[in-house]
């Protein structure tokens, strides 16, 4: 199975998948993402209720979950260890690449996301269904999770005198630049020193589908990175950065790795270095 399944895909699978919708939405949008999928959904999915899948106990801001947070919530949700999942969403934020990201961590490897999500869907005319059916729960077991691509505070602030990784930084230009707040974290703006800057939304097409393999290839370099070259992606709390990283999955790369705290423990913190401006080099 692709990294990426079609609507045309997936509607013809319905029975034979396991989907899961992994909307999220930024609070300032006044969306709720249960009420919605309560609404409408694809039929038979269930819902993963992405935005409570962190790891309260971590200093991380909405860090991603643990392996056991995750079997937990799939057991609850029935999902059969022996059926593909597909991911999607109905968010501009195309989150359903963050749960791609923490499943894929905790060694879940039969998974893919919609291309479009749930919009194309609609778009479509595909159908829909409503209320939330109750599930049996089943065990679903991970393994520890793998932090070989994930990046501390820590190992940011030890990249940038190294430089051993590129950073990528997956906000609008605006807060990258500092010329506008980050209103998203209340924060001001700015970005690492040394990032590039490639906002999410240039990776996909007007329809929300993700571009060819050469336009995103063109993308990553017009912003000044390699993508054969190891990176480090960041945004304002980890969630866009996923949308980078599957972009740079989609490419046929593996070694991106995920600076969980992003803008939002990066930029909250008093001592650590800042730039603002257009990306420098």
């Amino acid at each position: 199975m692709d990294l990426l399944v079609t609507t045309d895909w997936l509607a013809a699978r319905l029975g034979d998948v396991t989907i899961l919708d992994a909307s999220a939405h930024l609070p300032a949008t006044g969306r709720d993402a249960a009420a919605e999928f309560a609404q409408q959904h694809i039929p038979g999915a269930r819902f993963l209720s992405l935005g409570t899948l962190i790891d309260p106990e971590s200093a991380t801001p909405s860090a991603l979950p643990r392996g056991d947070q995750i079997a937990h919530r799939l057991g609850s949700l029935a999902v059969d260890p022996d059926k593909s999942i597909i991911l999607y969403d109905n968010s501009v934020l195309r989150s359903s690449a963050r749960a791609f990201l923490a499943l894929s961590r905790a060694g879940i490897a039969n998974i893919a996301v919609l291309d479009g999500g749930f919009e194309k869907w609609l778009a479509e005319g595909r159908p829909v269904e409503s209320g939330e059916a109750s599930h049996a729960p089943s065990i679903f077991r991970c393994t520890d999770c793998d932090d070989s691509g994930v990046r501390s505070k820590a190992d940011v602030l030890a990249n940038i005198a190294s430089k051993a990784e590129q950073l990528v930084d997956a906000r609008d230009a605006d807060r990258f630049t500092a010329a506008s707040e980050d209103a998203v974290h209340g924060l001001a703006g700015g970005h690492i020193p040394g990032a590039r800057n490639l906002w999410f939304r240039r990776l996909l097409d007007d329809d929300g589908t993700f571009k060819p393999a050469a336009e995103l290839e063109k993308e990553f370099r017009d912003a000044g990175l390699d993508p054969a070259a190891p990176l480090i992606a960041s945004c304002g709390s980890g969630m866009t950065a996923s949308v980078v990283l599957f972009a740079h999955r989609l490419l046929g790369h593996d070694h991106g790795a995920l600076y969980d705290g992003s803008w939002s423990e990066w930029g909250a913190d008093p001592s650590t270095p800042k730039e603002t401006g257009e990306a420098i080099g």
